[in-house]
């Protein structure tokens, strides 16, 4: 039999990781339709794309730190995810009225509003699981809440590479939104079950609001040691991932002439990616977080970075792309974002909401925007795919050694 607390505890686990598969369904079922937006539109055209993201994030971010310092802490989460939803019921209304110009402005338009909205969604879901669980039950459930996700992000492309060719863009929103809306729901229980205890004893109360001013998040993260690296992290991270996107865009262009096979092939490549991280989560990172510590998991991603891009520099090939990115994604998500977000549970809840939201959205997409550029130029100096493959190791390379910084951090922290 269970005492009570970790009863509870049990209950608070299968309820976010029931959130989280809804969360990562609604958008795995867009993002392959967003990528072959990305080639359709012109790969030489990403870098924009890019900064769009980017200009769109700097604009939405603060905005989003308004709100959510006005409203009780837990209940930010579920208002921001209903208007997300309501948004993507607008595109998928609009979109069928459109003449064929007007639908690649929106095309577009959707490219950047997904790539934001996956920012947003995730940085706020893990940012209520930090405040719903103290470090040492992060450490023993944030795998299998993890794990929730990889499901939901298996049955996302599942449901993309079945039904795209049968429905239209715009039935796709409508699927996407049906699977947001019922994360919306459960995230409002999350926030409301337990309302009146606390979770993290040491803090205010989930019914007070966090108050503050919308550029706060910006602040608590140059103040905060432990932000400022998490925020280097990201930075590299994200630099690796734009250069390895824009290697994968190019080779697949060059391979796959067909737009719908190449939605296909990225939804082939999410479910394998997310089918293995699914297993690593349901089998290995807790114990491997118990054993090794925050820092070896964070460790992993950028060590088989520099490995892949090690081998796209000797073969720019769609086997080598797809197997790095299928790899890459599954021990990020089954190793490296649990172990970041646990660094998440020893920080206050200011920090936690609006310094991580600007982390997961502003520096995130800010790197992104930064690397695009520097990509394209690199290629207008006449680099070749391989040559810009070894430009991104040593970016790789760094990136590990601040994920042994943050791992210190983590262990003198305990």
């Amino acid at each position: 039999m269970f005492g009570p607390e970790e009863a509870r505890e049990r209950r608070r686990t299968l309820e976010a990781a029931a959130c989280f598969f809804a969360l990562m369904a609604g958008y795995y079922v867009l993002r392959p339709v967003r990528d072959e937006m990305g080639i359709e539109g012109g790969v030489e055209q990403l870098h924009w794309l890019y900064t769009g993201t980017f200009l769109a994030v700097l604009v939405v971010t603060p905005l989003l730190s308004w709100l959510i310092a006005r409203l009780r802490r837990r209940a930010g989460v579920p208002v921001v995810y209903g208007l997300m939803v309501l948004q993507l019921l607008g595109f998928a209304a609009l979109l069928p009225q459109l003449e064929e110009e007007a639908k690649v402005v929106l095309a577009r338009v959707i490219y950047v509003w997904v790539s934001v909205f996956n920012m947003f969604m995730v940085s706020l879901f893990w940012a209520l699981m930090a405040d719903r669980f103290s470090i040492a039950a992060s450490k023993r459930r944030f795998g299998l809440v993890s794990a929730g996700g990889s499901a939901g992000a298996l049955l996302g492309p599942s449901l993309t590479a079945i039904l795209a060719s049968r429905l239209g863009t715009a039935s796709l929103l409508l699927l996407a939104a049906g699977l947001l809306a019922l994360a919306t729901g459960m995230s409002a229980r999350l926030g409301r079950r337990d309302a009146d205890e606390s979770a993290r004893a040491d803090e205010r109360p989930a019914t007070a609001p966090l108050g503050g001013a919308s550029w706060r998040g910006f602040l608590l993260v140059l103040r905060s040691p432990q932000l400022l690296g998490i925020s280097g992290y990201i930075v590299l991270y994200s630099a690796a991932s734009t250069f390895l996107y824009f290697e994968q865009a190019n080779v697949v262009e060059a391979a796959i002439s067909d737009a719908g096979e190449r939605t296909q092939l990225f939804a082939r490549m999410d479910l394998y990616g997310n089918g293995l991280a699914l297993c690593l989560q349901a089998l290995a990172t807790a114990g491997l977080v118990r054993r090794f510590g925050v820092g070896w998991l964070l460790l992993s991603v950028p060590v088989l970075t520099a490995v892949g891009f090690g081998a796209l520099a000797l073969a720019p090939t769609l086997a080598v792309i797809v197997t790095v990115q299928v790899l890459r994604r599954a021990l990020n998500f089954a190793l490296a974002k649990p172990a970041r977000e646990i660094l998440f549970t020893g920080v206050s809840p200011a920090e936690r909401y609006e310094g991580k939201l600007v982390i997961d959205t502003v520096v995130y997409r800010g790197g992104d925007a930064i690397s695009a550029w520097a990509f394209a130029a690199l290629l207008g100096l006449g680099l070749s795919l391989p040559g810009i493959a070894v430009v991104g190791i040593p970016v790789a390379l760094v990136g590990g050694a601040v994920a042994r910084f943050l791992g210190r951090r983590a262990v003198a922290a305990q």
